[in-house]
């Protein structure tokens, strides 16, 4: 019996967001994400230089395709605690959110871009391993004059 009261418990009160997230897919306006990344101390650099050299081409790449619409990088210009620290925020605004979340093979764009995928992906792997935190914020405007 608990169980069933825990399933519908979680069924109806993830409805109303799978409802909503239906609803932004369906629609034809920009879907923007954050993409925030938390180096290791003293990787900040490195992580910069290894993004620049293999992701940021293909997210260019996309943005040729019309998959995105606009792609920059933001860094703190002051320090934050360490709970709250990030190092990067890369604002990606994609052309609606069905495009956003559809499957796309980004892994044969890779291979396009970088004939060398042996060393790509250890250079990949390696910007990944000097990570201590990434997270994506899927993010919507507020129109506060409505």
């Amino acid at each position: 019996m608990r169980r069933v009261f825990l399933f519908l418990l979680l069924f109806f009160t993830t409805l109303p967001a799978l409802s909503l997230a239906q609803n932004a897919a369906s629609s034809d306006h920009p879907f923007v994400v954050e993409y925030y990344y938390k180096t290791k101390w003293g990787h900040a650099d490195e992580f910069l230089k290894l993004f620049k050299k293999n992701h940021y081409p293909v997210l260019k790449k996309e943005t040729e395709m019309g998959r995105i619409i606009k792609v920059w990088m933001d860094q703190p210009r002051y320090h934050t605690t360490e709970d709250g620290r990030w190092d990067f925020r890369v604002t990606i605004v994609f052309k609606n959110a069905t495009v956003a979340n559809e499957p796309f093979n980004e892994a044969a764009l890779q291979k396009q871009l970088y004939p060398d995928q042996e060393t790509f992906q250890r250079e990949e792997q390696g910007r990944f391993e000097i990570l201590d935190a990434h997270w994506d914020l899927p993010v919507k405007t507020v129109d506060l004059d409505k």
